[in-house]
């Protein structure tokens, strides 16, 4: 077993023992990602996306990861969510990310 596989099986056990705490759901996923395992991801990204309206992260890999995925309609709303809390919280790196991600992307 490689070391990222390890990973995901230790954020995979946290979860299991607290559900609720988005931190590790946003682990898993990343873990997740990282191994190719990117439809499992998706679903631990949703939820840290639903628990943290604030929390922008999560809104951003997600959008990416759904684009990757060739699910375009679905990152669409999401990206433009995480391009408003970029705003709001003054992260400029990501808001430039994200509009260059909404221009080339169908609308």
């Amino acid at each position: 077993m490689t070391t990222v596989a390890r990973r995901s099986e230790q954020f995979r056990a946290l979860v299991g023992r607290q559900p609720e705490n988005e931190l590790f759901r946003f682990s898993l996923a990343q873990a997740l990602v990282a191994e190719g395992s990117r439809a499992e991801a998706v679903e631990h990204y949703a939820v840290c996306i639903a628990r943290k309206a604030e929390w922008m992260m999560p809104r951003i890999l997600l959008g990416k990861l759904l684009l990757d995925l060739g699910r375009p309609a679905e990152a669409r709303p999401l990206l433009e969510a995480a391009l408003r809390l970029a705003v709001e919280q003054s992260h400029e790196d990501p808001e430039r990310e994200l509009r260059s991600l909404l221009n080339e992307g169908p609308s």
